[in-house]
Protein backbone atom coordinates (compact mmCIF):
# COMPACT_ATOMS: atom_id res chain seq x y z
CA UNK A 1 0.00 0.00 0.00
CA UNK A 2 1.25 3.46 -0.80
CA UNK A 3 1.77 6.24 1.72
CA UNK A 4 1.89 10.01 1.65
CA UNK A 5 4.88 11.62 3.37
CA UNK A 6 4.60 15.27 4.37
CA UNK A 7 7.66 17.42 5.05
CA UNK A 8 5.59 19.24 7.63
CA UNK A 9 7.57 21.96 9.40
CA UNK A 10 6.69 24.69 6.88
CA UNK A 11 3.93 22.92 4.95
CA UNK A 12 0.88 25.17 4.45
CA UNK A 13 -1.34 22.47 2.88
CA UNK A 14 -1.52 19.75 5.53
CA UNK A 15 -5.32 19.99 5.74
CA UNK A 16 -5.62 19.37 2.01
CA UNK A 17 -3.38 16.30 2.39
CA UNK A 18 -5.64 14.89 5.11
CA UNK A 19 -8.74 15.33 2.91
CA UNK A 20 -7.19 13.54 -0.09
CA UNK A 21 -5.68 10.77 2.04
CA UNK A 22 -8.99 10.15 3.80
CA UNK A 23 -10.83 10.01 0.47
CA UNK A 24 -8.51 7.26 -0.76
CA UNK A 25 -7.77 5.47 2.53
CA UNK A 26 -4.05 6.20 2.28
CA UNK A 27 -1.72 6.41 5.27
CA UNK A 28 -0.07 9.80 5.94
CA UNK A 29 3.25 10.28 7.76
CA UNK A 30 3.59 13.89 8.89
CA UNK A 31 7.29 14.40 9.58
CA UNK A 32 8.39 17.36 11.72
CA UNK A 33 11.24 18.53 13.92
CA UNK A 34 8.88 19.34 16.81
CA UNK A 35 5.43 18.16 17.91
CA UNK A 36 2.56 19.63 15.89
CA UNK A 37 -1.15 18.87 15.81
CA UNK A 38 -2.10 15.96 13.58
CA UNK A 39 -5.70 14.68 13.48
CA UNK A 40 -5.29 10.98 14.22
CA UNK A 41 -8.88 10.16 13.26
CA UNK A 42 -7.94 10.91 9.63
CA UNK A 43 -5.27 8.22 9.43
CA UNK A 44 -2.35 10.60 9.85
CA UNK A 45 0.66 9.72 11.98
CA UNK A 46 3.03 12.31 13.44
CA UNK A 47 6.72 11.42 13.23
CA UNK A 48 8.91 13.74 15.30
CA UNK A 49 12.56 13.57 14.29
CA UNK A 50 15.61 15.32 15.72
CA UNK A 51 16.18 19.04 15.42
CA UNK A 52 19.17 18.66 13.10
CA UNK A 53 18.72 20.73 9.91
CA UNK A 54 17.96 17.80 7.58
CA UNK A 55 16.53 15.30 10.05
CA UNK A 56 13.03 15.30 8.54
CA UNK A 57 14.42 15.09 5.00
CA UNK A 58 16.70 12.21 5.94
CA UNK A 59 13.87 10.29 7.63
CA UNK A 60 11.55 10.72 4.66
CA UNK A 61 14.26 9.76 2.15
CA UNK A 62 15.04 6.62 4.16
CA UNK A 63 11.38 5.54 4.39
CA UNK A 64 9.96 6.46 0.98
CA UNK A 65 9.40 3.73 -1.58
CA UNK A 66 8.48 3.62 -5.25
CA UNK A 67 4.88 4.69 -5.70
CA UNK A 68 4.68 6.72 -2.49
CA UNK A 69 3.76 10.39 -2.69
CA UNK A 70 5.87 13.07 -1.00
CA UNK A 71 4.73 16.63 -0.27
CA UNK A 72 7.64 19.04 0.11
CA UNK A 73 8.93 22.43 -0.97
CA UNK A 74 12.50 21.21 -0.41
CA UNK A 75 14.16 20.68 -3.79
CA UNK A 76 17.04 18.44 -2.59
CA UNK A 77 14.53 16.21 -0.76
CA UNK A 78 12.39 16.12 -3.91
CA UNK A 79 15.42 14.93 -5.89
CA UNK A 80 16.14 12.17 -3.37
CA UNK A 81 12.53 10.98 -3.40
CA UNK A 82 12.30 11.02 -7.20
CA UNK A 83 15.45 8.87 -7.28
CA UNK A 84 13.64 6.37 -5.02
CA UNK A 85 10.73 6.20 -7.46
CA UNK A 86 8.27 8.32 -5.49
CA UNK A 87 5.96 10.96 -6.87
CA UNK A 88 6.72 14.42 -5.46
CA UNK A 89 4.44 17.43 -5.21
CA UNK A 90 5.47 20.89 -4.07
CA UNK A 91 3.29 22.56 -1.47
CA UNK A 92 2.38 25.12 -4.16
CA UNK A 93 0.80 22.36 -6.27
CA UNK A 94 3.62 22.06 -8.77
CA UNK A 95 4.88 18.52 -9.32
CA UNK A 96 8.57 17.70 -9.40
CA UNK A 97 9.75 15.49 -12.29
CA UNK A 98 13.05 13.84 -13.19
CA UNK A 99 13.30 16.04 -16.28
CA UNK A 100 13.26 19.30 -14.32
CA UNK A 101 14.90 18.48 -11.00
CA UNK A 102 18.46 19.24 -12.17
CA UNK A 103 17.43 22.72 -13.28
CA UNK A 104 15.48 23.28 -10.06
CA UNK A 105 18.54 22.32 -7.99
CA UNK A 106 20.74 24.71 -9.99
CA UNK A 107 18.24 27.56 -9.62
CA UNK A 108 18.01 26.91 -5.87
CA UNK A 109 21.79 27.12 -5.53
CA UNK A 110 21.92 30.33 -7.56
CA UNK A 111 19.22 31.92 -5.39
CA UNK A 112 21.11 30.84 -2.25
CA UNK A 113 24.25 32.52 -3.57
CA UNK A 114 22.35 35.71 -4.41
CA UNK A 115 20.79 35.83 -0.94
CA UNK A 116 24.23 35.30 0.63
CA UNK A 117 25.51 38.27 -1.35
CA UNK A 118 22.53 40.37 -0.26
CA UNK A 119 21.28 40.74 -3.84
CA UNK A 120 17.99 38.89 -3.40
CA UNK A 121 15.77 38.15 -0.47
CA UNK A 122 12.35 37.04 0.57
CA UNK A 123 10.70 33.70 0.65
CA UNK A 124 7.88 32.10 -1.25
CA UNK A 125 4.72 34.10 -1.84
CA UNK A 126 1.67 33.24 0.27
CA UNK A 127 -0.64 30.59 -1.14
CA UNK A 128 -3.80 31.85 -2.80
CA UNK A 129 -7.04 29.83 -2.79
CA UNK A 130 -6.34 28.78 -6.41
CA UNK A 131 -2.94 27.41 -5.28
CA UNK A 132 -4.63 25.30 -2.59
CA UNK A 133 -7.17 24.04 -5.10
CA UNK A 134 -4.44 23.18 -7.62
CA UNK A 135 -2.49 21.39 -4.88
CA UNK A 136 -5.47 19.28 -3.79
CA UNK A 137 -6.33 18.37 -7.38
CA UNK A 138 -2.77 17.36 -8.28
CA UNK A 139 -2.31 15.43 -5.05
CA UNK A 140 -5.53 13.54 -5.78
CA UNK A 141 -4.25 12.72 -9.29
CA UNK A 142 -0.89 11.52 -7.95
CA UNK A 143 -2.50 9.33 -5.29
CA UNK A 144 -4.87 7.80 -7.84
CA UNK A 145 -1.98 7.06 -10.22
CA UNK A 146 0.03 5.44 -7.42
CA UNK A 147 -2.94 3.36 -6.30
CA UNK A 148 -3.53 2.16 -9.88
CA UNK A 149 0.14 1.17 -10.23
CA UNK A 150 0.10 -0.63 -6.87
CA UNK A 151 -2.96 -2.61 -7.95
CA UNK A 152 -1.28 -3.84 -11.15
Amino acid sequence: MIAIFVDADACPVKDEVYVVATRHGVRVAVVANAPIFVPRDLGAELVVVGREPDAADDWIAAQVRAGDVVVTADIPLAARCLAAGARVLGSDGRPFHEEMIGGALATRELKQDLRAMGVAGGGPRPLAPKDRSRFASRLDQMVQASLREAAD
